[in-house]
């Protein structure tokens, strides 16, 4: 069997990658655990080495990498350099302080000498999404290598050209055979993979079916996992805030990646009288944007990364239309294009505000008041992240803790960052990725205690 890549934009194949034989995955799980029994004792600073080699790759092979993610996925070519520039960063990030965050940590006890050690844990085994198809890899990849595990990656089957460009980057950089594979399987070949005696734990970017399907094997196999998955974001607009700033970064984070991002704000909840100020100001500003080809320069939008995808957002408007929702701006799709939209008179109870919607589509709410606009941004299923606009710095900080997700920023998209930790609540998942955090989820935390 083959796995055929296909450019959403004109439809045209792009490759075709042969599915992996239960043979030869077994063989990739031995040949990744052999790699592990060595790579472990491969210092940090040797290991730091190799990691800003590949931070060097990613910045001298820019542009190859950014088209083949915008010819696989469709995104904007000059959002595909920021993702992979952005890799390059996470990689500098974690070959500069894995070393202290890794550093043992001395611990006063009744003992002559207690300490707790961070040890590298085997194998991870990533399973990881198209959307950000580099990013999504090398967020996870870059701490657990540092950590001194070896890494099995099964990426999404519309972006193996990427996948393997990963690889080939690890292998270029100077890492050794079997730190870094890629799987080429489908989900019913997952289970060979989890059970293995050569993977440790286990991570997931995905929907929440998926997270739920793993989660679920690796509790079956007794594995560690780490989910991140779907959201549906607010992003409050209090009546003292800059509305054109607001409208600025509200745009950014609702149709960049052509809205295909777990943590877009896809709710926006304005508050007393800033609906009046803020909808002309953005019906112009979402009017505005560019929209055609992903690979001309100057393209703000273009398709979404698959025809259904497409079809499974028009559907989530319309059925909000049909249940009192408008549409002031948008709304139409031919193929795997759908339009820049904005739907007004969203309520509890819609797809609009209830589900995920993955595409350019702004749901936006009414609140009388500042403490109503937080009730509604938590009647949801969802907890990765949340916005507020407000000019009222110190106020916007008080309201933290009613914040249930993983993230609150305050005149700012909601947006990962390597020196932060990133995770959600609820069902968008559990476990922490980047920063100190990030690297500590697959390791051995080890108690060390010797008395004389």
């Amino acid at each position: 069997m083959t796995f055929t890549s296909i450019n959403p934009y004109s439809g045209n194949r792009i490759a075709n990658y042969q599915k992996h034989t239960e043979k030869e995955i077994n063989e990739i799980l031995d040949q990744s655990s052999e790699a592990f029994n060595k790579w472990k004792k491969v210092s940090i600073a040797e290991r730091a080495k190799l990691m800003v080699k590949a931070a060097e790759l990613l910045d001298k092979n820019e542009a190859k990498y950014a088209k083949t993610i915008t010819l696989e996925m469709g995104k904007p070519l000059s959002e595909s350099i920021a993702e992979i520039q952005k890799c390059a960063w996470v990689c500098r990030y974690y070959a500069e302080n894995a070393a202290e965050f890794l550093q043992s940590k001395t611990i006063e006890t009744d003992a002559y000498k207690s300490y707790v050690r961070y040890d590298p844990q085997g194998s991870v085994f990533a399973i990881m999404p198209w959307n950000f198809p580099f990013w999504q890899v090398l967020r996870f990849a870059a701490p657990t290598l540092m950590a001194g595990n070896t890494v099995l990656l099964k990426h999404a089957s519309n972006v193996f050209g990427s996948a393997t460009h990963i690889a080939e980057l690890f292998q270029e950089a100077g890492f050794p055979a079997g730190v870094f594979q890629n799987l080429f399987i489908d989900h019913d070949q997952t289970e060979t993979v989890v059970k293995h005696k050569a993977v440790s734990a286990i991570t997931l970017t995905g929907s929440e079916k998926a997270g739920s399907a793993v989660a679920s094997l690796a509790g079956k196999y007794l594995k560690r996992s780490l989910l991140e998955l779907g959201g549906s974001n607010a992003f409050i607009v209090a009546e003292d805030a800059n509305i054109d700033k607001a409208i600025e970064i509200g745009l950014m984070a609702r149709m960049r990646n052509n809205g295909q991002s777990c943590i877009a704000a896809k709710r926006f909840i304005l508050v007393g009288n800033t609906y009046e100020r803020f909808i002309p100001k953005f019906i112009e500003a979402v009017s505005k944007l560019k929209i055609g080809d992903p690979l001309e320069e100057g393209a703000q939008i273009s398709v979404l990364a698959r025809e259904d995808l497409a079809e499974d957002l028009e559907k989530q408007v319309n059925k909000s239309v049909d249940m009192g929702a408008e549409i002031l701006i948008g709304g139409a799709r031919k193929g795997a294009h759908y339009s820049p939209t904005i739907l007004v008179n969203v309520q509890p109870g819609m797809p609009a505000f209830d589900e995920e919607t993955f595409g350019p589509m702004a749901a936006i709410i009414k609140a009388a008041t500042i403490d109503e606009a937080f009730e509604l941004a938590a009647k949801s299923k969802f907890g990765l992240g949340l916005t507020l606009f407000s000019e009222d710095i110190e106020k916007g900080q008080s309201y933290a803790d009613r914040v249930e997700d993983g993230a609150f920023f305050i005149n700012e998209l909601v947006k990962s960052d390597p020196r932060l930790p990133f995770g959600g609540t609820k069902i968008s998942g559990y476990g922490r990725e980047l920063s100190r955090e990030g690297l500590l989820e697959f390791v051995n935390v080890k108690t060390v205690f010797v008395n004389k």
